[in-house]
This record gives structure tokens, sequence and C-alpha cells, in this order.
């Protein structure tokens, strides 16, 4: 028996008995009691493997196994509690394409950098660039995905450009710089591995990147730059 195996074994052990003592009583057989007249010393021969009617496992071995499969269960529960999109009922494709972003963009395999245009709440079309990572560290993100908020570039953001003012801004954020001399747009450096996002339409967005135009009905226009990190950690 290989290892996989035998911890497939003890799982299945630890996952139907509670207690170290339930898996010790699961062994011992009507007749070991009448003969022992004492049920703790039938533990015991069990514990020992001189009694019972399956395969020894030790208490420390149960316990150890017992506690990494509740603190793995902890674990995951709270990666889900951390999750804003976690539960909720999405139904436009914009929402859909965050949350199926969100996990790897909190974690650092993903870095994705999302452009709107909509409309503002005084009726202003704005547009800009939105390091999603560096927005999901600073916001609460449930609003967005609850439906309660609306996801707008702001003018602290990696770009924001209001067509009615024609205000234009432009801020490096924590993943990334911005190169704003650039004769054909906007370039965004990540930091992390010094590679170049190319937001140009017309252009390739570079080296482990990827332009998605997004279908929504919640916003005029959507594309999302992902870009993953080949550096090593």
């Amino acid at each position: 028996m290989n290892q996989d195996d035998g911890l497939t074994s003890l799982d299945n052990i630890v996952t139907q008995f509670n207690t170290y003592e339930d898996f010790l009583d699961s062994q011992i057989t009507t007749l070991d009691l009448y003969y022992l007249e004492d049920e703790s010393l039938a533990r015991q021969l069990v514990e020992l493997g001189y009694r019972g009617t399956g395969e020894i496992l030790k208490r420390e071995d149960f316990e150890a196994r017992k506690a990494a499969i509740e603190i793995a269960r902890m674990a995951e529960r709270t990666q889900k509690k951390a999750l804003a999109s976690a539960g909720k009922d999405l139904q436009d494709n914009f929402l859909k394409a965050l949350a199926v972003r969100e996990d790897d963009n909190r974690n650092g395999k993903v870095s994705s950098v999302i452009f709107i245009r909509d409309k503002n709440a005084y009726g202003q079309e704005v547009s800009g660039y939105i390091d999603y990572a560096n927005r999901l560290k600073t916001e609460d993100f449930e609003l967005y995905f609850s439906g309660k908020k609306r996801l707008l570039p702001r003018p602290t953001d990696l770009s924001f450009y209001n067509w009615d003012s024609q205000i234009a801004v432009c801020n490096s954020s924590p993943n990334y710089q911005v190169i704003d001399d650039n004769p054909h747009g906007l370039l965004f450096k990540y930091k992390k591995d010094r590679k170049i996002l190319n937001v140009d339409p017309k252009g390739h967005p570079g080296d482990n990147s990827t332009r998605t135009s997004i279908q929504t009905d919640l916003y005029t226009q959507v594309v999302i730059f992902d870009h993953i990190s080949r550096r090593k950690t």
C-alpha cells in the first residue's frame, strides 16, 4: 500500500468517527466485552493491537489527521468568505468576469487591468483603466458584486478621462507604472516582472498578457487585460 492509499484509508476512518474512542469502540465485539467485562480494558487492547476487527491506528495518528482535516476545512471556509463574489447570483457578463478573476488577483497569480467607459452619476461620460488587484485590496467589492454600487474609473486610478470636461489624469499603482509618453497611447509596466502591458486595441497586449472584450448590459464598453507574472518567487 502506497502513502496515498494509506492517507485515504486514514481519512475515511477520521471522517467516520468523531473521537478516537468512537473508533476503538467500533473495533470491539460483543464477545470481547463478554469475556473482558471492562470497556476501558477492551479499548486498551484494541489500541495495542491485541483485539479488534480492523486495522491498528495509533491515537496520535488519528488526532493529528483529524486536526489537519479540520484546519484544511477552516482554511477553505476562510478563503470562500474572503471572496466578495462568493455566493452571489451574478447575471451580467462583466460581474461574472470579475468573479472568475477575483481569487487570482487577490493571490497575485494574475494582475488584471479593467478598461471601463460609461456615464457617471452626473451623466458625464468617463473612461479609464483600473488596477483590479489594487482596488480589491482597498475596497469592499461585495457592494459591486451585489449590484449596490457601480464600478467606475476614478481620478485616482491608472488613468481617468472625463469626456465632457476633458480632464485627463494618470497615476501609477502598487502594481503598475504608467508610461504616458508613448506616441501610440498608454502603456503599463508591471512592476513585478517589468513586462509592458499595451492597451492599444490595434496592438498586441504584450508578453503573458491577453485582451478580452466583455459584452455587458451595465456599461457602454468594458475590456479586461490579464497579465500573468512569470517572475520566480
